[in-house]
This record gives C-alpha cells, sequence and structure tokens, in this order.
C-alpha cells in the first residue's frame, strides 16, 4: 500500500516532517511513503497511490490515481477537490473540518471589534498623525457590541464557536443551518435557511460561515443586501463566491450597509483596481483567518487518527458528502 504526500497550493509549499514519516513506515510496515517535493514528479507517484495526503489532487491529475482509494485534504474548504470525476469516484474524501474552530472565530470578532470601534478610521488617523476624536466617532462611527444582535450563517465548528464567543460579548445570537431543529449552544434561536431573510434584517452583524457548494454560492446578493439594515456590517470568513461582490460594493457605496470585514473575496488576490481596496468601511484581511502556528501539527495529528482507522478498517472522521460539499461531522 502506497501513500503520497504533496502540498503545493499558490504561494505554499510544505512538506511532511521526516520523523512523521519515519513512525508511519514503522507503525504500518505494509505501507510505503513518498512525500513529493518536486512537481513534475507527482504524476509518476500518483500512478501507484492508494491514499493521498495534501491539499488536493488537481482534475486533471485524477485520472493518473487509477488505485485510489482515499484522500486526506488538509483544508476544510474542498470545493476545489470536488470535480465530477472525484465526485463519481469511490474515492473516500475526508478533511480538516475543526482545526480552525478557534482561530476563525478568533478573527471574527477581530473583525467585528474593528468595526463596531472604529479601528480602522483610527489607524488612518495615526498614518496622518492626526489626534481627532471627533472625526473618528462621527465619521464611521463607534458602538458597543453589547446588546446587538448576531447573525450566524453556517452552524460548524466555526459557526458554533463564533456563536459562543458573541455569548461572551453580550450579544443575541441567531444561528442559521439546514436542520434548524437542531440546537446551537448560546444561540437564543435557530432558523432555516428559507428565514434568512428575517435573519439578516434583525441582525446587526452578519457572518458567513457557511461551506461554498452549489446552494451558497451567491447566496448573499441584490435582494439579501436589500434586507439588511443600512447600520449592519457583514463579515465574510467563508469564500468570496458566497458573496455577489458588484452587489456589495454598489450597497456600501450607497450607504446601505455600514460596512465590511471580509477575509475572502471572490477573486484572491483581489485585484488592485476593485474598490474595495479604497473603501473606507471595508476592513481587508488577505485569507489568513484560518491561519495558526499549530495548524500543521493538528493537522497531521487528524491524519494520524484517520490513518490508524484506515489500517485498522475502523470509520474514519470527517468524511466528506462529496454531494453535499462538506463533511458532516468534525473531530470527536
Amino acid at each position: 500500500m502506497k501513500l503520497v504526500a504533496h502540498f503545493r497550493l499558490n504561494e505554499v509549499r510544505w512538506s511532511v516532517p521526516e520523523d512523521a514519516i519515519a513512525r508511519w513506515r514503522g507503525r504500518y510496515p505494509q505501507l510505503t511513503v513518498q512525500s513529493v517535493e518536486d512537481d513534475a514528479l507527482l504524476p509518476a507517484a500518483l500512478v501507484d497511490a492508494d491514499l493521498f495526503l495534501g491539499w488536493m489532487i488537481a482534475e486533471d491529475l485524477f485520472p493518473t490515481a487509477r488505485h485510489l482509494r482515499w484522500m486526506h485534504s488538509a483544508s476544510a474548504g474542498i470545493e476545489a477537490c470536488l470535480f465530477p470525476a472525484m465526485v463519481e469516484s469511490d474515492v473516500v474524501l475526508t478533511n480538516s473540518t475543526g482545526l480552525h474552530s478557534t482561530c476563525i472565530p478568533e478573527h471574527v470578532f477581530g473583525q467585528i471589534l474593528t468595526l463596531a470601534r472604529n479601528f480602522h478610521g483610527a489607524a488612518r488617523l495615526q498614518a496622518r498623525h492626526a489626534w481627532d476624536r471627533i472625526d473618528l466617532i462621527l465619521t464611521g462611527g463607534v458602538r458597543e457590541v453589547a446588546g446587538a444582535n448576531l447573525a450566524v450563517l453556517g452552524a460548524g465548528p466555526i459557526g458554533e464557536n463564533v456563536a459562543r464567543l458573541g455569548a461572551a460579548f453580550g450579544m443575541h445570537v441567531r444561528v442559521m443551518r439546514h436542520d434548524a431543529t437542531r440546537p446551537v449552544a448560546q444561540a437564543e434561536a435557530v432558523v432555516s435557511p428559507r428565514d434568512l431573510h428575517a435573519l439578516l434584517g434583525w441582525a446587526d452583524f452578519i457572518v458567513l460561515a457557511v461551506p461554498l457548494t452549489a446552494e451558497t454560492r451567491g447566496m448573499i446578493g441584490p435582494a439579501e443586501f436589500k434586507a439588511m439594515k443600512s447600520t449592519a456590517y457583514l463579515i465574510n470568513i467563508a469564500r468570496g463566491d458566497v458573496v455577489d461582490e458588484a452587489a456589495m460594493i454598489q450597497t456600501l457605496r450607497a450607504g446601505g450597509l455600514a460596512g465590511a470585514g471580509l477575509d475572502v473575496t471572490e477573486a484572491e488576490p483581489l485585484p488592485p483596481e476593485s474598490e474595495l481596496w479604497d473603501m473606507p468601511t471595508v476592513v481587508i484581511t488577505p485569507h489568513i483567518s484560518g491561519y495558526t502556528p499549530t495548524y500543521f501539527t493538528r493537522m497531521l495529528e487528524l491524519f494520524e487518527d484517520n490513518l490508524e482507522r484506515f489500517m485498522t478498517g475502523k470509520a474514519l472522521r470527517n468524511i466528506v458528502d462529496k454531494r453535499a460539499g462538506y463533511a458532516r461531522s468534525g473531530p470527536a
């Protein structure tokens, strides 16, 4: 049995530590492990691979992996893996859902507090060496989050922890999920997608924490922006394609939304000519909400547990429903 590991995604390159590889080889003598550092060697490595560990296998390379049985994605978002051949195949796909359940909710509240307390406005004043309290208070405003209404769209590990933090800040929290009969700790109400517009109209802060699927692509468009309060803030740590970006820009430009905190955009990197860069009510971070110094260590712990399960015939964790587009449960 052969395991191929390959980590290359845009500017991110990483290698499995040698001690981990040695540990796997020692624990499973029947397992051959090949860590691929050179992209050019990947097609040949995949020919006889049974298992794959990495971000993804490109669609054009997937037919090469004729013996593949299981693939573990180091990412929680797996939309790039779900091309037709993969979805139709018998290959089991698992992901790393759950590893972002601390860092992304913390990032969300960094953006919420930045927008609520107008820290981004203060940063612009600091760059000008300007001490202007009245400008900061009146331009963009300063408000409290305690007592505000927080709508969380998505109830995975990230959404659940955003709800928990919101309650800790004294916010009123409501969550949208497919099965509204399943409660979310710290949420005063759980609603279904059919109640989306009512939820958006209630909220002061709206956090997008849904996976990107056929159902969620473009789910926040002109009608949804119209349903929101003009004093509301939108936080997107999901995927850029969940939002109609042109409609969002138009709404922000017209004052139909108080501001936005964006860690993701439709095109990444965000093009230099995008209006979003210069909008004073927009806070942009370059898709870093999922970063944590312990990410790869924790991802390997999850993978090693699943590897043990795979080798002993036990049920895997974080199995992705390839047609739904997400894993139905996070790490145990």
